[in-house]
């Protein structure tokens, strides 16, 4: 399997290429179906707005919920087929919170645990009478032995890893995405998870976080972008940091932590 490549392709059409358990580490932040809002107690699409779209120009992030469902569904089912350990970060709004719910519930035998991303500053509500959004569920999938919390390749000693992590978000790396994973996130999970050399696949790769830190920490990358815009910005992302790759993953990892 070649890696180090960004497929501009649905992530279904790469996973269909992929073989059992070729992956060691699934680092993830799938859309969030902003523009699926609720009109008189049901559900229905709006017209692209900028406040609700916060990662994509490209398509219109409005899937009915059964649809959204269905293919996370599939996609998540395909993602334990080939990888062990999968961080698969979500965030519970309109368009996703019901699909997100069944989910969880029906892939609970393979739900090792969850963490919570605490942004550090919340989101104000869009509506009234609605939450501010300050968190995110990071949902930790695991295909061989979810039923125990220890995991069983990990990098941290007893008692040095929480379950809430406060990060902040990430800088816009494009204008038109401005939900960007941050690198400290990623870096995060990388280096708790993985070992030098490991291959981490990222089916919604989106500007190329994963992608970044991947290199910066000697691990080998793989990831899926329907959107040939992103693709671009990924591929400009990592020559802009070629000059931070020379250094060893150690000293990368060193410089995350600080």
């Amino acid at each position: 399997m070649n890696t180090n490549i960004i497929y501009n392709e649905s992530c279904e059409q790469t996973l269909a290429r992929l073989a059992d358990n070729s992956i060691d580490l699934v680092i993830t932040s799938p859309p969030y179906n902003m523009n699926l809002r609720i009109r008189n107690g049901k559900y229905c699409s709006r017209q692209i707005v900028k406040e609700f779209s916060t990662k994509y120009s490209s398509f219109d992030d409005n899937l009915p919920i059964e649809e959204y469902y269905s293919f996370h569904s599939r996609v998540i089912g395909e993602l334990l087929r080939v990888s062990k350990l999968i961080f698969y970060n979500i965030q519970i709004v309109t368009g996703s919170k019901r699909a997100i719910f069944k989910i969880i519930g029906d892939y609970a035998d393979y739900i090792k645990d969850i963490i919570i991303w605490d942004k550090g500053v919340a989101q104000p509500a869009m509506a009234s009478n609605v939450l501010n959004r300050q968190s995110e569920l990071i949902i930790v999938f695991d295909n061989e032995n979810a039923i125990s919390r220890q995991f069983d390749k990990c990098n941290f000693e007893r008692g040095t890893l929480n379950d809430i992590w406060n990060i902040k978000r990430g800088r816009k790396v494009e204008k038109n995405h401005g939900a960007t994973f941050p690198e400290e996130l990623v870096a995060k999970i990388v280096t708790h998870f993985s070992n030098v050399g490991d291959i981490v696949y990222d089916p919604f790769m989106g500007t190329g976080t994963t992608a970044v830190v991947c290199k910066k920490l000697g691990r080998q990358y793989l990831g899926s972008e329907i959107s040939s815009e992103y693709c671009d910005v990924i591929n400009n992302r990592l020559k802009f940091n070629e000059m931070l790759f020379s250094s060893s993953p150690e000293d990368a990892c060193a410089n995350f932590c600080q």
